[in-house]
């Protein structure tokens, strides 16, 4: 006669400790969803029985808006105002540094109404340290030549223009190609100018135009056409 062996128990297996570091980040998610469905619950029925705090927040919020649109439109006018009324004397412009004068020639530009006036100038500028649209949608490249002595520094020459020429209108797309400076202008550079619709703005020209309120394209002779019609055609 066969014995029967007694049935074998099963260990019980426990959880590895993935499974408990799991279970327990379940249970904190759990806690901290219940704690965050009870705290909104709690300020949702406060914010019931107190409903002007509410309200209140909301006339605060919306001065305090109207009160930051207010500030920005009043920035913008005296900006506006500022740029109307930008004046620069020639002893001022002299005694600029060189980059500073070119930020001048481009505060000038957006006086005038070129809201896209930008300084490049610096190392591989390839002729352009100033670039503008003007309200008739012609597109400006100005090279700028600043003199520290003013009058007494060395004249622009005919080769200052052959750079401008050779880049204004290949390289930057410009309509009117200027060159501006503090100094004086040698008389060949000025011929070379005429010759190929170059514009030149010496020191007298730069007087009448930074101490005044005419825009350049005004001062200049044969600048093209606009390029599309405005209120100002």
């Amino acid at each position: 006669m066969t014995r029967r062996r007694p049935p074998t128990r099963r260990r019980n297996r426990r959880p590895s400790r993935r499974q408990q570091q799991r279970d327990a980040q379940l249970l904190a998610l759990a806690a901290a969803a219940a704690a965050g469905i009870t705290l909104v619950v709690m300020v949702v029925n406060w914010l019931l029985t107190h409903w002007w705090v509410l309200v209140v927040v909301l006339v605060l919020a919306v001065l305090a808006g109207a009160g930051w649109l207010y500030n920005r439109q009043q920035q913008a006018r005296w900006e506006a105002v500022r740029a109307q009324g930008l004046r620069y004397g020639l002893p001022h412009l002299d005694a600029l540094h060189h980059a500073r004068f070119e930020d001048a020639i481009r505060d000038l530009m957006q006086r005038d109404g070129c809201h896209d006036a930008q300084r490049v100038g610096g190392r591989g500028d390839l002729g352009a340290d100033v670039k503008a649209t003007d309200p008739y949608g012609r597109r400006w490249v100005i090279q700028c030549k600043h003199r520290r002595n003013g009058a007494h520094g060395s004249p622009v020459g005919t080769p200052d223009l052959q750079v401008l020429n050779g880049t204004a209108r290949q390289v930057h797309g410009a309509d009117v190609a200027v060159i501006v400076t503090n100094g004086r202008v040698t008389g060949p550079a000025v011929t070379f100018a005429k010759q190929q619709r170059l514009h030149v703005v010496d020191r007298q020209t730069l007087a009448v135009w930074a101490s005044g309120s005419r825009p350049l394209w005004e001062l200049l002779r044969a600048v093209p056409p606009p390029r599309r019609p405005t209120s100002l055609s």
